[in-house]
Order: C-alpha cells, then sequence, then structure tokens
C-alpha cells in the first residue's frame, strides 16, 4: 500500500483548518477524518476529531481521539487541554488537573492553560495555589489580548486573586518571622533590608536591577541609594558646604554662563533627554568635564575644588572626574533613564534646594537636604524633578564604586581608555 504523501496530507490540513475558520465544522470533520484514514497517529487530526465528539457529548470517544494525540506527540498541549476539560465535564477535578499540568508541560509559557489550572484550583477551595496560576497566567498572556474586551473579566479576576493572596502572604510571612521581637538584636538597616526583601516576596515592590548602558561590571550589587555614613570621606566633604554654596552663590550673582547638560550632537539622536537637548532648563556649569579643569570655572570655586579632592573621585585620562553644578529651573523633570556605568556613584552635594523637589533611583524616592551628600548607583533607573517656582542646584561629581579594588580601578580606567582609542575620542561611549 502506497503511503500518502507530506504534500497530500499538508493540504487536506489546510483545507480543514480553512473550513474550521469559516465556520463549517462538519466538513472540517470530513476532511480530518481522511487525514486520519491517511495516517493513523496524526496528533491534530485526532485532537480536532475529539474535540467535536467532546461537544457531541461523546466523552468516550473524544477521550480516545485525545489519549491517542498524546500518545503520537506527548509536547501538543491542545489534546492535553482538551482532555481536562473532559475531565471537568466528568466532575474528575483531580484527573482534570492532571491532564492541564501535561498542556503545561508541554508549553510552559501558554497563558491559556495557567488559566484554566487556575479555574480548577480556586473551584477546589485552593485559592494559594489558584493565586499562583493567576499569576503565571498574567506573566504570559499577551498585552492585545490581555486588553481586549473578551479577556477582560478573567484578566480582572487574576489580578484582584492575586492581590489578595500577595496581602495575605505579607501578613503570613510577617508573623512568622516576627521582626518585631528582634528589635533589640538587629540593626535598622538589617530590619529594613529584610522589610524590602518581604516587600518584594509579596509584590508590594518591584526587584530593582541595574543596568549599565556600555561598562557593566559585574558581581557588584544593584544598590539604588549609598548610606553617607558608611565613608569616612563624607564628613570631610561636608564639611565645605558653606564654602560651596557661598562659591555657587558667587557664580550665580555674576551671571555666570550655564550652558544645556543635554548637547546632542548635530545628526545623532537625542536618546533619553529629548525634551531637554540643548535646553537651559537643566543647566551645568562645569569646574571638571571629561577629565580637564575648566580653568575659567574652577579659579572661581577654589573651595568647592579643595573638598573635592577630598572623595574618590574616579580618574580616566580624557573622561573623568567630572564635576558641576546642576541647575534646574522650575517645573522641570529630568525623564526616567540609565547611566553608562556602575564602577562608579554618582554624588550630589544639595546646595539650594526648594521644596517639590526630589530624586527617584529604583522604587526609591529621596528628597535633597542642604549639605548632606546622597550616593547612588545611576545605571539604576532614575529621575529627577523641581516642581516648585524656584530653581534648584546641586553639586554633581563621581566617585569609584567602593566595592572596586585598586586594580579593578585601574583596570576600568585603562578599559575606557582602550574603548576611545579603538572607537575614537569622539565616540559616543554615554558618560563613561
Amino acid at each position: 500500500m502506497n503511503q500518502p504523501s507530506p504534500d497530500a496530507i499538508a493540504g487536506l490540513v489546510a483545507q480543514a483548518d480553512e473550513l474550521s475558520r469559516r465556520g463549517q465544522h462538519e466538513a472540517a470533520a470530513s476532511i480530518w477524518q481522511r487525514v486520519l484514514d491517511m495516517r493513523p497517529d496524526h496528533a491534530p487530526a485526532l485532537n480536532h476529531l475529539g474535540t467535536q465528539a467532546m461537544n457531541r457529548g461523546e466523552l468516550q470517544l473524544a477521550q480516545d481521539h485525545f489519549a491517542r494525540a498524546i500518545a503520537s506527540d506527548p509536547k501538543f498541549a491542545m489534546p492535553h487541554a482538551n482532555l481536562s476539560r473532559l475531565h471537568s465535564l466528568r466532575g474528575d477535578r483531580a484527573a482534570a488537573l492532571k491532564a492541564i499540568d501535561g498542556a503545561i508541560a508541554a508549553e510552559p509559557t501558554a497563558w491559556g492553560p495557567h488559566f484554566e489550572k487556575a479555574r480548577l484550583l480556586e473551584d477546589a477551595g485552593r485559592r494559594q495555589q489558584a493565586a499562583m496560576s493567576w499569576s503565571k497566567m498574567l506573566s504570559y498572556i499577551p498585552e492585545p489580548v490581555a486588553n481586549s474586551p473578551q479577556a477582560q473579566p478573567w484578566v480582572n479576576q487574576a489580578r484582584e486573586a492575586v492581590k489578595a493572596n500577595q496581602s495575605e502572604l505579607h501578613a503570613f510571612l510577617s508573623q512568622r518571622v516576627d521582626l518585631a521581637s528582634r528589635a533589640g538584636t538587629a540593626t535598622r538597616r538589617e530590619l529594613e533590608r529584610f522589610e524590602h526583601c518581604l516587600d518584594i516576596v509579596t509584590g508590594r515592590r518591584p526587584f530593582v536591577t541595574a543596568r549599565p548602558l556600555m561598562l557593566p561590571f559585574p558581581r557588584l550589587p544593584a544598590i539604588p541609594f549609598f548610606e553617607r555614613e558608611d565613608y569616612p570621606w563624607v564628613k570631610d566633604v561636608e564639611a565645605a558646604f558653606p564654602a560651596m554654596l557661598e562659591e555657587l552663590q558667587g557664580v550665580l550673582a555674576s551671571q555666570q554662563a550655564f550652558e544645556p547638560y543635554v548637547k546632542t550632537a548635530e545628526g545623532e539622536p537625542p536618546a533619553q533627554f529629548a525634551a531637554l537637548d540643548h535646553n537651559l532648563d537643566w543647566g551645568a556649569y562645569f569646574l571638571w568635564k571629561d577629565g580637564q579643569r575648566i580653568d575659567a570655572h574652577a579659579d572661581l570655586c577654589p573651595r568647592t575644588e579643595a573638598a573635592l579632592a577630598l572623595a574618590p573621585q574616579n580618574t580616566v585620562p580624557g573622561r573623568a572626574p567630572v564635576a558641576f553644578f546642576s541647575a534646574l529651573k522650575p517645573g522641570t523633570h529630568i525623564p526616567p533613564h540609565n547611566g553608562a556605568t556602575n564602577t562608579r556613584l554618582t554624588v550630589h552635594m544639595p546646595l539650594v534646594i526648594p521644596p517639590d523637589c526630589a530624586l527617584r533611583v529604583g522604587d526609591e524616592t529621596r528628597t535633597w537636604e542642604p549639605g548632606k551628600l546622597l550616593m547612588f548607583d545611576d545605571t539604576i533607573r532614575h529621575e529627577a524633578w523641581n516642581y516648585s517656582d524656584r530653581l534648584r542646584v546641586v553639586l554633581i561629581f563621581d566617585v569609584w564604586h567602593p566595592m572596586l579594588t585598586e586594580l579593578e580601578r585601574e583596570l576600568v580606567s585603562q578599559t575606557v581608555q582602550g574603548m576611545l582609542a579603538y572607537y575614537g575620542d569622539d565616540a559616543d561611549l554615554g558618560e563613561l
């Protein structure tokens, strides 16, 4: 007996699919049966014929078809899912859950099987496990499907179930670990750090990661804000606050020219700061830029420059240090963005700080306090704003990441210089 050609079977499958799309299910069933006559182990044909048998109420015939389809192609998810529905029709929830697990094993990122499992678990009163399946469904469902009117009832049900479960889980874990009882034996920072962990586990806060644009250094933790009291040099720099403020006021009073901080070269896209490109709403008065001292500016601020020398500024010939007064005009918002490398920390010395100004790094927002340094990893997505009716000015400079060794600092410096040599000094390497 001649074996049917693959092309012949493919043509019949295409014909059956087209008839099904037109709603001509009986005609499609006839074509699927022809496919099955030609190849008795054809999993899609078995699945379609099984579905039609289930719709007619012929459950045993449907089960036989689904079982044969699964045996023929275990990684074909649809017969597993259809078998689960069949068991649900029979009221056999345990068998339905087992079958839907087969569909999930076949296609772990398909949202439909997770939806079916969540409903089965809800019906069984297993709300915690159902919430996990709802959460997976929400992770995998495509946005256009999730936003469609037909899907809204399911999506809303899933979100409400996940939210309620996260709240209950937070209460359960908080009682279990009993942080209040540890107040006498743990430091404030330990408790805050673990509370942050608990918030992430229970969905209250996101897990923040660093995303360096140009030079990522591995095995450095993604810490949004570094605490000033941990670094001995901070108090020496902060002691110069009155002198820094006086020198800034002199610069402002003499109407020394600030320049736009964002100045995209002609022909280059403005990237992260389009609204601020060549715009003095975000102005800069550089003391050091690209590793070069701006003599005309720095000579006017000798005590500020002397204070900066007390910090472990990163140094890369042709690139760093960089230090400047950063001025945000009233109503200015610096949009969320990421820095170039996590081998350094960005440091702000707050000088002129009106109300309604803040800096957000990751999901943490802090306000500037005059004279108190803020240090953060700018490769974590961050933004800043001045919603007051007055000018805001901070002194910005960079320091080496405190976890880098002297050798690592030297190697980073050589790497950046090497990238400049390779691509050319005018290459766009961000703020490396």
